[in-house]
């Protein structure tokens, strides 16, 4: 008799460690790797940017790039000239290739 309520406690435990390694699995596909795919597809797009090149920041704000440097950008918002703004490129959401 007590030989089957090891047999049974022992399969509890099995099911209970498969269905953690599941959780993590469907946690690493839905969460983890979309986000590393998204992190990868950012990088290029902040890599590949030009001066002269149309951004959308993070607030949802239009304007040109000035100048570029390792971790900033300098860019142009408005018709004013004048208004020219230095910012991390983390902050830039979306860029436009310019048609020139």
């Amino acid at each position: 008799m007590n030989l089957l309520a090891t047999g049974g406690a022992t399969m509890g435990w099995e099911m209970i460690i498969l269905y953690v390694v599941l959780i993590f699995g469907m946690m690493y596909f839905m969460a983890i790797r979309p986000q590393k795919k998204e992190q990868k597809r950012l990088n290029a797009m902040l890599s590949t940017m030009e001066v002269g090149d149309v951004v959308v920041t993070t607030s949802g704000f239009y304007g040109v790039l000035i100048d570029i440097t390792e971790d900033d950008v300098i860019v142009e918002f408005g018709s004013n000239r004048n208004c020219r703004i230095p910012m991390k490129k983390a902050a830039i959401a979306e860029v436009e290739k310019s048609n020139e």
